[in-house]
């Protein structure tokens, strides 16, 4: 069989799933089920239904199967084949052809997330096991948790459950955590657990929160998210995309994390990567900036540029100069991915890349396609 991505050797950094609005119901304590935020999920029931009912089409058609297999990078949410059926998104894997593909959640966060911390664990705990249940029959889709680091106790306690019951990443949001910081000492129980386990932790888009002041959408020229993915992503939003994960991973290497933890991986998904290429400069340079006023900057044993290339990873988006950034940067930090099957990952991001990689050589572009999530999920290349 002729796959999307032909005879590559290829890893999927970046897919999801669209819950349907009972996603978390067998998975999260009952104490807590009537407390989820279901008003979101209820205003899509229309959508939801439409979306079950041709599942069950495909499934009972043969020639309707044949014809989204057809169409499958041109369908995008809930109609996309797979996006809430486990059996059918392992027949997507066959028809795309990937080794494996890191599988978030898309809208069950929104259910549990607030200042309500007892709920926030909670659902936290819930998402976490509902992941794992969609992506157990097939070891190639590869969950992905949460973890919220606000509570420093219960953050070491659920990334040990996301450990034992078998994610394959945990992603923590791209902020302070709480009234402290991600490296504050309270959270090196979080962090020893990754480090000891060898499971990597990852930052993905719309976990940094707001993108930037919604002030600056207020110029009496209104425009709309022409994409009508779960992230809302317009061109002033895209702007300030990075902010969030530049901050975060710079606070890690500017604190000593990388130091403190020698075994940590770190992924950063969907935020694009052309800015990586100056953020390391500024970063070296911030460092000799400020080092001779702050302690920490003098204890660091490697340049902050040395950390990023050793412990982090991320993925472009389809279109950035991808062969410029590789050999600004380096081979080892970028990561393929499809986004499947939200719209943002387009309807050919496999061309996009390939032209992009024009003039890159092959041990380059395997990392690009392969190696490198290798590297980040197992610890090997």
């Amino acid at each position: 069989m002729t796959t999307y991505v032909g005879d590559r050797r290829v890893l999927d950094a970046d897919s999801h799933v669209m819950e349907l609005a009972d996603f978390l119901d067998d998975f999260i304590d009952p104490a807590y089920r009537d407390r989820l935020r279901r008003r979101g999920m209820d205003a899509l029931a229309p959508v939801l239904a439409n979306a079950v009912a041709r599942a069950e089409t495909r499934r009972c058609d043969a020639a309707v199967a044949t014809l989204a297999e057809e169409r499958l990078l041109e369908d995008k949410g809930w109609s996309a084949m797979g996006a809430f059926d486990p059996d059918e998104r392992s027949r997507v894997l066959d028809l795309l052809g990937v080794q494996g593909q890191l599988v978030f959640a898309t809208f069950a966060t929104a259910m549990f997330a607030g200042r309500d911390t007892d709920r926030l664990y909670a659902g936290s705990a819930a998402q976490n096991r509902a992941m794992v249940h969609f992506c157990s029959s097939d070891p190639r889709l590869l969950p992905v948790g949460y973890v919220p680091l606000v509570d420093p106790e219960r953050a070491r306690v659920l990334v040990t459950e996301a450990v034992e019951g078998g994610c394959a990443a945990v992603m923590v949001p791209s902020t302070a955590a709480g009234e402290r910081s991600p490296t504050h000492p309270d959270l090196d129980g979080f962090w020893d657990v990754l480090n000891e386990s060898g499971m990597p932790f990852v930052l993905h888009v719309g976990g940094g929160g707001r993108l930037l002041d919604p002030a600056f959408h207020n110029n009496d020229m209104p425009v709309t998210d022409h994409l009508g993915g779960g992230e809302n992503i317009r061109s002033k939003d895209f702007l300030a995309i990075h902010h969030s994960p530049e901050m975060f991973l710079g606070a890690l290497i500017f604190d000593g994390l990388f130091d403190r933890f020698q075994k940590l991986r770190g992924g950063c998904i969907e935020q694009g990567a052309g800015w990586v290429v100056s953020w390391m400069r500024h970063l070296d340079y911030g460092q000799r900036a400020f080092r001779r006023t702050e302690e920490p900057l003098r204890r660091l044993e490697n340049l902050p540029s040395d950390y990023v290339r050793a412990h982090l990873k991320f993925t472009p988006f389809p279109g950035e100069p991808l062969g410029w950034m590789i050999e600004q940067a380096g081979a080892e930090l970028f990561m393929f991915s499809t986004d499947y099957p939200h719209p943002e990952g387009g309807k050919n991001p496999l061309a996009k890349f390939e032209e992009a990689l024009v003039g890159t050589g092959a041990a380059d572009q395997e990392r690009f396609y392969f190696a490198n999530m290798d590297e980040l999920v197992h610890g090997r290349v």
